[in-house]
């Protein structure tokens, strides 16, 4: 937060109004005039009139310690800043404050910003705690002591001052850029999250969902996922004998990749089926590649068009989206089992799990959701009603994970129903750190499993190899407190969002507090 230092200038007063002042350096007189100054403990509301009562309260109430904290870490006067700075923007807790080791959380120049005005305990000397007892000295030893503080502060604030700007500056660039951006490139489906976003607007849902495929960049992306794109590839060389002389349907063929890994494994026809336009270019790949004898694409909706034959041997599909379930497109390959698959055949991926984990990354959080509460002095904690409920897509730090996974849903794509998809389950997560709990992750796991040979797998999770989907995040308006070995226990039901089908809402309800998320 960027602060305004007020500079009030001293008037001269009268001479029978001025304070007589002696040599012995009585203050006294000039001491009434200052206005009372309290501050807050933090980690509670409490109000204290000094540093040193409010460093003796967080010791005996919150078993917070700033001797030993100073003192674990090595913090010179501005990582002292940092750190006061830093719990008072989180909110973070004692415990986990005091459960820190390695890099801390608080060493960037961001907290050097003052977060209360004529904050108490950034005018604090970390010289007045005493080495051998840890216990506070009184900072009333003399004026000199008081002015040094007062030199530290106006330092640091003139620091924070230039960094408020400089941060200021940027961030007015990138909006300046973001909004650019958006005008030159809104027909431009940069990421499949933007389902509903395209450029040529259409009244039907559908409609926007498929011209967003239509785009080269989204098939470009997934194509350059290695993780995806060799795991299919993959499946298909090493375990040929199961489309060795098959009729293959590829629902959602999109460049027809897959369409032609089966090719090249012996299947005796391919029918590729995508409603969007990038079907064309598949057409020229398919010619390009000479096996337009054994592919034959066709474009519309599985739900809609007319296949070349009754019944396939194999469906194969990549439909899965973010958190899975997100595009709904298992609803078309359902479709398309139930009315073309032949007895006996299968469909791939057969198995698919959807997991849950803890993390820990007050952080982010702060960045995210505390932000809101002091926007350049000003309280915008409303807009966190519209942050919290918007899952971030974003690749996890494996350093935040604190807990084991937790597998929530099991799909079997031979046997699943539409219906299957909206579901309602608990979960328990076991705590592997003492630390505050500030998001849920979900991922999703792969499994090409039936008749395999070579059996093939693939995770989205955060310890796993990045891929195009990520890792969808939760957070939390409140973090939890937890200790290893704890259950965290709560329920998660995910359902399509009726106003959008291919969009998610996701509700969660842990720790007495419900919320919904909404992934679109």
């Amino acid at each position: 937060m960027s602060r305004v230092e007020q500079c009030t200038g001293m008037c001269e007063a009268d001479d029978e109004d001025m304070p007589e002042l002696y040599d012995s350096g009585d203050d006294a007189a000039w001491e009434d005039e200052d206005p009372k100054v309290e501050t807050h403990c933090l980690f509670c509301e409490r109000l204290f009139s000094s540093a040193e009562d409010t460093f003796s309260h967080c010791k005996s109430e919150h078993q917070f310690n700033i001797g030993n904290v100073a003192q674990k870490h090595g913090l010179d006067f501005y990582g002292y800043i940092k750190l006061i700075n830093f719990i008072r923007t989180t909110k973070s807790t004692a415990e986990y404050v005091n459960s820190v080791c390695g890099p801390t959380p608080w060493d960037n120049e961001d907290y050097l910003k003052p977060v209360l005005q004529d904050d108490l305990l950034l005018q604090f000397d970390l010289d007045c705690l005493d080495e051998d007892t840890d216990v506070l000295q009184s900072s009333e030893s003399g004026a000199d002591k008081t002015l040094l503080g007062q030199l530290k502060l106006a330092k640091d604030r003139a620091q924070a001052a230039e960094t408020n700007l400089a941060l200021a500056m940027e961030d007015l660039q990138k909006m300046r850029q973001f909004a650019q951006d958006f005008v030159m490139n809104a027909d431009v489906r940069s990421s499949s999250s933007s389902a509903g976003a395209v450029a040529d607007l259409r009244e039907d849902e559908d409609g926007a969902y498929f011209g967003s495929y239509g785009h080269y960049g989204i098939h470009e992306e997934m194509l350059k996922d290695t993780v995806r794109t060799e795991s299919y590839r993959d499946f298909i060389y090493k375990n040929q004998h199961i489309f060795k002389d098959k009729i293959v349907l590829d629902v959602g063929c999109g460049t027809g990749i897959l369409s032609m890994f089966a090719a090249k494994a012996g299947a005796k026809m391919v029918i590729g089926v995508d409603q969007s336009e990038i079907l064309y270019q598949a057409m020229d790949i398919v010619r390009s590649n000479k096996l337009e004898n054994v592919i034959t694409l066709v474009k519309g909706r599985v739900e809609e068009v007319d296949l070349p034959i009754e019944k396939v041997d194999v469906i194969i599909s990549e439909w899965m989206g973010y958190f899975l379930l997100f595009e709904s497109m298992l609803d078309s390959v359902i479709f398309a089992r139930n009315k073309y698959l032949g007895e006996g055949g299968s469909v791939y991926p057969d198995i698919c799990t959807i997991s849950l984990v803890a993390l820990s990354n007050p952080k982010k959080h702060g960045a995210k959701i505390v932000f809101w509460e002091d926007v350049y002095g000003f309280d915008m904690s409303c807009m966190k009603k519209s942050v919290i409920p918007e899952p971030v897509v974003e690749v996890v730090e494996p350093e935040t994970l604190i807990s084991e996974p937790c597998i929530i849903k099991r799909i079997d794509c031979q046997t699943t129903a539409v219906a299957d998809l909206d579901f309602s389950t608990d979960f328990a997560l076991q705590i592997t750190e003492s630390t505050v709990c500030t998001a849920l992750a979900g991922y999703f796991d792969v499994f090409f499993e039936k008749h395999c040979n070579n059996k093939v797998v693939f995770s989205t999770g955060p310890q796993s190899t990045k891929t195009h989907w990520k890792q969808t995040v939760f957070l939390l308006e409140n973090p939890i407190s937890v200790k290893t070995g704890d259950l965290l226990e709560g329920k998660m039901k995910v359902r399509k969002n009726r106003k959008d089908p291919r969009s998610l809402l996701i509700t969660v309800s842990i720790n007495n507090m419900i919320q919904t998320y909404c992934l679109q």
